[in-house]
């Protein structure tokens, strides 16, 4: 795991990848190793780089557009750590946990896919809304808001965040990560409530709470996501 992950962060410097600030590449080295380490294997892994993949995919349509309106990513869309453990520290609890309940595995690998499944619901609804949204509302009042409004959802955006999350958890089963049924249903299901919770937060209480941060708010997101995934197919898997 070690060695494998030294030699993609490698790769990255020699070829300037621009996924990853310096210091989020240094993170995601040590996220890939606790996932290559773990039950999760390779399958788990290559799920995070789809989704980093597909996430900075993203947030790079119509990227000068977002940028004029000032709803463009930060860095120009480079991940950092607060970003790289934003998005997949709840995966990496899940990886950890089927080290200490082997017994749990199972639900565990679901719970996992779902974390990630729900991150990228989470971005590709916020990046392809902020995109192509023609009428955006806030989730909380249904007030209409401008395209980037923390909370604001769209039907343009909630559409790609569904397909973001079944693409996830599809892939999910290709690899033999977790069963079709109920793992893949219970993915898009609970990816979808978490999201929808994550709107509510952020149209709530983000930047009314000092550290409700985007990055902690990312982090409750994937945690609900999982932990709803986790309700739906216990003692079903």
């Amino acid at each position: 795991a070690v060695a494998v992950n030294t030699g993609l962060a490698a790769f990255g410097i020699a070829t300037k990848q621009q996924s990853l600030t310096p210091s989020g590449l240094v993170h995601s080295w040590a996220l890939g190793v606790i996932l290559l380490s773990s039950f999760v294997g390779w399958q788990g892994y290559t799920l995070c780089v789809l989704y980093l993949a597909l996430g900075s995919a993203a947030t790079k349509v119509r990227k000068q557009q977002k940028e004029a309106a000032g709803i463009g990513e930060g860095r120009g869309g480079r991940r950092g750590p607060e970003n790289v453990w934003g998005s997949a520290a709840t995966a990496a609890m899940c990886a950890l946990a089927g080290r200490k309940w082997p017994q749990k595995q199972s639900v565990l690998a679901v719970a996992f896919v779902a974390s990630l499944a729900t991150k990228l619901s989470d971005t590709l609804a916020s990046e392809i809304g902020k995109a192509y949204g023609k009428t955006c509302f806030l989730s909380t009042t249904l007030k209409r808001v401008p395209p980037g409004t923390e909370g604001a959802v769209s039907l343009e955006g909630t559409l790609a965040g569904v397909a973001g999350s079944l693409v996830a958890a599809g892939y999910a089963f290709k690899v033999g990560l977790v069963g079709w049924w109920p793992a893949v249903p219970a993915c898009a299901v609970a990816a979808f409530v978490a999201t929808t919770c994550e709107s509510w937060l952020g149209a709530s209480v983000q930047g009314n709470v000092a550290w409700l941060t985007n990055e902690v708010i990312n982090f409750i997101n994937t945690l609900i996501g999982a932990a709803v995934a986790a309700a739906l197919v216990v003692g079903r898997v």
